[in-house]
């Protein structure tokens, strides 16, 4: 698994970035330029994924495991399926998060008759079933899903398309799995064991993850704030400076 570290080695706080499904750590380039040099950052390829296209397979429980036997004691920041990562940091390897960052990401991404704030089970599974018969098509339609409701959609939409495939194309197995990591992951019961600060930042015209899922989970959290952004699912691609800020605010508040 590739996970590039860029920053001084003195910098006052480690960044863990994890990117979202069919994507890649380089999609995190507009928010790196507005981070500054006191954040030390471990940019992350998740398996079968960019620079990590060698593994075929991804499975969430080992690859948080993975990453956390490789980067120091660090804040988690997690983007959709790459904030379900984070979270499992949190709750499985505490002592190796000082804080976790959630952004644009869901303790539970799949509606439910108790959890009205996921999508439908029919999102996910049409575009399982979809990836076979035409996979670029497919990925570029999620990443349409992702820029609906944001006013700079056309942009953001050719930013996506500009990078999924800039480090060869992903394992097509590995985008099942995290199609169904997405499908039946739900944490929403581990929140309040949550041991470290966390941070919630919602997207306000995200079609994904609702902004009533992360305050839902925010007010649930220990130690939580939660920030909205006017932006659609990516509001790092469209607002980098103030998540840049928000995470250098989130940093310096966290406990030595």
């Amino acid at each position: 698994m590739h996970i590039e570290t860029m920053g001084a080695h003195d910098a006052r706080h480690d960044l863990v970035l994890i990117h979202g499904w069919a994507m890649h750590g380089d999609i995190f380039a507009p928010l790196l330029e507005q981070l500054g040099d006191d954040l030390r950052v471990h940019l992350v390829d998740l398996p079968g994924h960019g620079r990590s296209n060698g593994e075929s397979r991804f499975e969430l429980a080992d690859c948080v495991a993975r990453i956390a036997a490789r980067v120091p004691r660090a804040i988690w920041v997690g983007w959709s399926l790459g904030g379900m990562v984070a979270l499992r940091a949190a709750i499985e390897h505490a002592p190796q998060v000082r804080g976790v960052v959630l952004i644009a990401s869901s303790p539970c991404f799949v509606a439910a008759p108790d959890w009205p704030h996921g999508v439908p089970l029919s999102v996910f599974s049409g575009f399982e079933s979809s990836l076979q018969s035409d996979y670029r098509d497919t990925v570029e339609r999620f990443l349409a899903l992702e820029t609906v409701g944001s006013p700079h959609a056309q942009t953001e939409l050719r930013e996506l398309k500009a990078r999924v495939f800039a480090h060869g194309e992903p394992s097509l197995t590995a985008l099942r799995d995290g199609l169904r990591a997405l499908e039946s992951h739900d944490l929403r019961a581990e929140l309040a064991a949550l041991k470290m600060p966390s941070l919630w930042i919602s997207a306000r015209r995200d079609r994904l993850v609702p902004s009533t899922a992360m305050q839902w989970a925010a007010q649930r959290t220990p130690a939580s704030r939660y920030l909205e952004i006017n932006s659609g699912h990516a509001p790092f691609i469209s607002h980098p400076r103030e998540i840049a800020t928000a995470l250098h605010g989130f940093a310096a508040e966290l406990p030595a």
